[in-house]
């Protein structure tokens, strides 16, 4: 069954071979140098607008998860070698394909991180009338439940190097591990808030999953390489925000021996800890660099004792199926320190509202253009407002669905400070 995970076909036009570069990797470079990859320099991970330089933005995130998922995929693909020696794809292979999709697993998160996030969807719940009468009602859950998860399978199928000819035309392979939720925004499961493909990619989605046989019943199931990709994402943001907590004062490195103590053991915890004439961020670093590799190391041995290699109905992620309860706690509770003490630290907390108007007056306007141009009943401001987009802006005939997407997929595009200056500048207009 593992053979049929792995699958070169690209989307639309098929690479020529290179004999320099696997197909693997070169998802991995188109990757690298896409536009969207390098605008997440400039896109919030948790605190926006940071002026520290050591604080993570998104790209510096999705590097480090990259290089964990690398390792994860590594392990995995000597695994299938010991199990099937005359598999024609090397463990290199599948550290591509999990590196790749590890690059790409933020690409659509717009503006101000997960924060953007949730303004996106309340304001399309403030504003459903009378701009989502129209829309059914799966489209409209689109907006309602907006998530960056979504619009990262969108870009890469659909938005860059090949609008009409399937996106940036990576592998199945690699799609395929970048799909965590394999349901539309309305399924029942998707909770009103996790979600991978929007009505828009719905069935590029669906050929793709069930081109590997990921289908039980009318349920799609999820590649067992998203599992590997999903645990790279937990395992770093878990705690490199707190990293980012000391390094801003937010956090005290004698504050986390609940969390650090079972992740690194009591001998490496309290050696750490006492190391003379280090600051608190140097201690947590070395912390945070043990941990993840125990961490890395328990989430390979637990893929390969769970048998995730076999597609499975049911499994929500790889951190719960952890052997080690010790280590699945521990981050457990790292994840909730963060939510607890850094999402709710109040110059965050200043900065999001602040995005809230940022990103509500990007909306007001350009929505309501787009509405304006679907009912004919365009102006001087609303035509102006849409040359902005540029060439990819919403066009007469599109549906109206189609509209809005274009307008969110320029917002999701714009970097944190290009929403606050375009913001400024639309703000300055009325209405």
């Amino acid at each position: 069954m593992h053979r049929a995970l792995f699958s070169s076909l690209r989307q639309g036009t098929q690479s020529p071979y290179d004999e320099l570069r696997p197909p693997f990797l070169i998802d991995y470079d188109r990757l690298i140098f896409s536009n969207p990859f390098r605008r997440l320099s400039k896109k919030t991970q948790v605190h926006p607008l940071a002026k520290n330089d050591h604080v993570h933005n998104r790209l510096t995130h999705s590097l480090e998860v990259a290089s964990v998922g690398r390792t994860l995929g590594l392990g995995v693909g000597h695994h299938i070698l010991r199990i099937d020696p005359k598999c024609p794809h090397s463990p290199y292979d599948v550290a591509a394909i999990i590196q790749s999709a590890c690059l790409a697993h933020d690409i659509g998160n717009p503006p101000f991180g997960h924060a953007g996030e949730e303004i996106i969807k309340e304001w399309f719940t403030h504003h459903a009338s009378p701009y989502m009468d129209e829309l059914s009602m799966e489209e409209k859950a689109d907006f309602l439940a907006f998530d960056g998860n979504a619009q990262s399978f969108r870009i890469i199928t659909q938005l860059e190097n090949h609008p009409k000819e399937g996106g940036m035309r990576l592998t199945h392979s690699t799609q395929a591990s970048m799909i965590k939720y394999p349901w539309e925004a309305i399924d029942p499961r998707s909770g009103g808030k996790k979600f991978s493909f929007f009505q828009s990619e719905k069935k590029i989605a669906r050929e793709l999953l069930e081109g590997f046989g990921l289908k039980e019943a009318a349920e799609l199931l999820r590649h067992p390489f998203s599992y590997l990709m999903e645990a790279a994402d937990d395992i770093c943001y878990a705690l490199l925000d707190i990293k980012d907590a000391v390094e801003l004062g937010m956090l005290k490195a004698n504050q986390m021996e609940e969390i650090f103590l079972p992740l690194c053991g009591e001998k490496e915890y309290q050696k750490s800890l006492s190391s003379q004439g280090n600051s608190d961020y140097e201690k947590v670093s070395r912390l945070c660099a043990i941990a993840i590799g125990r961490l890395t190391q328990q989430a390979l041995e637990s893929f390969i004792a769970h048998e995730l290699l076999t597609p499975k109905k049911g499994v929500k992620d790889l951190v719960s199926l952890f052997i080690d309860k010790s280590l699945r706690e521990g981050l457990e509770k790292a994840k909730a320190l963060g939510h607890e003490k850094i999402f709710n630290e109040p110059r965050k907390i200043e900065l999001e509202l602040g995005a809230y108007r940022t990103i509500g007056i990007l909306l007001e306007n350009l929505i309501h253009a787009a509405y304006s141009l679907h009912r004919g009943e365009e102006s001087f401001k609303t035509k102006h407002a849409l040359m902005l987009i540029g060439h990819h802006a919403p066009r007469r005939e599109q549906s109206l669905y189609e509209k809005y997407r274009a307008v969110l997929d320029f917002i999701t595009g714009m970097t944190d400070n290009y929403a606050t200056h375009l913001a400024g500048q639309l703000g300055g207009m009325g209405r």
